[in-house]
């Protein structure tokens, strides 16, 4: 196992170092993949600029014309790559979880955080016909407030399923024996729909919320960034988040403390792949979810005092919509978490490489 494991990254470190062209070639696509949706997004949005000129400014007056046209563009044109980059990846992430069958908790939480990311990404696209459409959305009140709960009921049921494979891999390392009686395919299962259901009641007030309602006269869809907010909302907002970060948090410390406890060569490769999942899992946690609730609890706290000057609500509201759309990119890195923590994923991946390479 573990003389398959070295001879894994070797021979993926010899293809790194000799193949060189194949990653010129990949970046190179990128580049003009890059550029040609960015001319797409600007020549649509020049297109529908005429037909939506007509719409109200109310509760928007503190952001111009010329910075809400330039932020539309920039948000479309995220949105469109963060799906491209994500969907293959976790399309081939539940393939491979579907394939093989849930004989460990890591598995079931696995497969089920691949089903929130895919989920969550399949929802972009409506998020980048509102910001085609300069801020207007064209769908109606009831998609309005369902894409707002849905995007949201994901993105946290995939931060309590990165906590679960947390402490599931803290069971597995610092108390192997102890906990072998918990650590059940069942027990899991059992967790995950615990999950879904708690999630979704909780995001449930999105649905009903009048404050957050479409207006289909002035095309405003406040849900998608839940742009109108309570003092209530306050403490759900750092609860939802504190739980499950902390509970990363102490599982990885315990983790390190546990591994550096152990000096035997053999448990070598343990802690490296304890360590890489480490830290991918708190980068994903860094660009993706601390700055959305850092920026949504100030955002939160400053409007319920409302906004002091014009330049603190534009910028309030403006950090409030970047940091959610970059709670995306979370989808984008757990695809790199599959490859280090599953196998089969990992083979499959590497299967689809091969088959590539032959047919060039």
């Amino acid at each position: 196992m573990l003389h398959t494991n070295e001879q894994f990254f070797f021979s993926l470190h010899q293809a790194s170092a000799t193949e060189t062209t194949p990653t010129v070639q990949f970046y190179k696509l990128l580049s003009i993949i890059t550029g040609c949706l960015w001319l797409f997004v600007c020549c649509v949005r020049a297109n529908l600029t005429a037909s939506t000129m007509n719409i109200s400014d109310e509760d928007r007056d503190c952001i111009s014309a010329s910075q809400l046209n330039q932020e539309n563009i920039i948000f479309a044109t995220f949105y469109i790559l963060v799906f491209l980059f994500a969907v293959p990846g976790n399309a081939l992430a539940l393939w491979a979880f579907c394939c093989q069958k849930c004989t460990s908790p890591s598995k079931v939480f696995l497969r089920h955080l691949s089903i929130a990311d895919i989920s969550y990404i399949l929802l972009l696209p409506m998020r980048t016909l509102y910001h085609l459409f300069n801020s207007h959305w064209p769908l109606g009140h009831i998609l309005c407030q369902l894409s707002g709960f849905l995007f949201y009921v994901n993105m946290y049921c995939s931060i309590y399923l990165m906590s679960f494979i947390s402490l599931d891999r803290f069971l597995a390392v610092v108390l192997p024996i102890k906990s072998q009686l918990v650590r059940k395919a069942t027990y899991a299962k059992i967790i995950v729909g615990i999950i879904w259901v708690m999630v979704i009641v909780s995001m449930s007030p999105i649905l009903f919320s009048r404050k957050n309602m479409a207006n289909n006269a002035t095309g405003d869809c406040t849900t998608l960034y839940l742009e109108k907010t309570s003092p209530k909302a306050l403490v759900s907002t750092i609860v939802a988040f504190v739980i499950p970060f902390s509970t990363i948090l102490v599982s990885y410390v315990l983790i390190l403390l546990k591994l550096q406890a152990v000096k035997q060569k053999e448990a070598r490769p343990v802690k490296d792949k304890a360590i890489k999942m480490i830290i991918l899992v708190l980068m994903n946690f860094c660009f993706a979810f601390i700055p959305y609730h850092v920026s949504r609890v100030v955002y939160i706290m400053n409007h319920s005092h409302s906004c002091s000057t014009r330049i603190d609500c534009e910028s309030l509201g403006r950090a409030n919509r970047i940091t959610s759309a970059l709670t995306c990119v979370s989808a984008v890195l757990d695809p790199v978490m599959y490859f280090f923590l599953n196998r089969t994923y990992r083979n499959k991946l590497l299967q689809l490489f091969r088959e590539s390479r032959g047919e060039d």
